[in-house]
């Protein structure tokens, strides 16, 4: 059986979904979009007579919707997301039976019902650069721990670009399917003045290094030794949901640097990391939330600032001018 026609069998199951067509290409989906008029669309990267990302970049700007990308190990899905795609997973071994049956019953699902109550991202933000804005003071900020999820590839993206290599070390933890964040975080790497990678066991906190949680079954704390921040990766069950979670590491910040540390949460659903900013904020560490009219999904942000664990709300281009302002204690 075609994977696609696996993927129709097995989603119309789900009674919170309807499979409403599949196509077989770019040129007759574009015909079902504007015969059935979906309310989410799963595009394969790998499609006949147009990639799915072509296909994606003609589409958004005509006809947007939300759509979730199936994508095999490849940097390739991030230009998916720039062009306005809003979710992704990563596309089972067409070998491993087991492998597919979790895919098609539970993660696939998931992100579909995450992906159709997401904001369309019309259109690339741009250069998020703080307009030359610099450390200028010895602000007692060490460390700054940043969480995302749905929506957050681009938004990650768009926040460290603002920022130069005199920030504190950056910690940060993207919820992101195994395999993808080493990918993602050397693309991050090539765009700006941070150092930029996923980060290995035992790695050293250093400003203007920012290092990324690995995705899959590692859960990325922080503990201080011999003077020097580092992060600790260990195996460990699923916190939220998710693994590595933004909560976990948070709590570590909190209970490691205390006031000493920033605390950013960015787009995503759910409340992962709402706890631990919580946590961070009553220990004296200041923290920034995503506004809810620049979220793709006002999630995190939301749980974060109704518990009242985010002391500064911002649009997401100006994030970095507040992280600018709290380091050069103007805020």
């Amino acid at each position: 059986m075609l994977f696609r026609e696996l993927l129709v069998q097995n989603l119309n199951r789900d009674p919170g979904i309807e499979v409403v067509a599949a196509a077989r290409d770019p040129f007759e989906a574009r015909d079902m979009i504007l015969k059935y008029q979906p309310d989410v669309m799963t595009l394969d990267i790998e499609l006949p007579r147009m990639n799915g990302i072509e296909f994606l970049q003609k589409l958004m700007p005509q006809y947007p919707l939300p759509v979730v990308m199936i994508s095999s190990l490849s940097d390739r899905v991030f230009d998916a997301m720039n062009a306005g795609a809003v979710e992704f997973v990563a596309k089972p071994s067409a070998t491993n039976r087991q492998e597919i049956e979790e895919f098609i019953r539970n993660e696939l699902p998931v992100k579909i019902k995450i992906a159709s109550v997401a904001k369309i991202r019309r259109a690339p933000r741009g250069d998020n650069a703080a307009n030359g804005l610099r450390r200028t003071a010895s602000a007692e900020c060490e460390l700054i721990a940043i969480g995302a999820s749905t929506g957050g590839t681009e938004a990650t993206a768009e926040l460290l670009k603002g920022l130069h290599n005199d920030v504190p070390g950056i910690v940060i933890v993207q919820h992101m399917p195994a395999g993808f964040t080493e990918l993602y975080a050397n693309r991050l790497n090539e765009r700006g003045e941070l150092e930029v990678r996923e980060a290995k066991n035992g790695d050293v906190v250093r400003p203007g290094l920012a290092l990324l949680a690995p995705g899959g079954e590692q859960h990325m704390k922080l503990i201080k030794q011999d003077n020097e921040y580092k992060v600790v990766l260990k195996k460990a069950p699923k916190v939220n949901g998710h693994c590595p979670s933004v909560d976990v590491l948070f709590h570590s910040v909190a209970e490691v640097v205390g006031r000493n540390a920033m605390g950013v949460i960015l787009t995503g659903m759910g409340g992962d990391g709402a706890k631990g900013l919580l946590e961070m904020r009553k220990k004296g560490a200041r923290t920034v939330g995503q506004d809810e009219s620049t979220c793709v999904v006002y999630g995190m942000p939301r749980v974060a600032y109704d518990i009242g664990a985010v002391e500064y709300q911002e649009k997401l281009p100006n994030i970095s001018s507040r992280i600018y302002s709290i380091l050069n204690n103007k805020a």
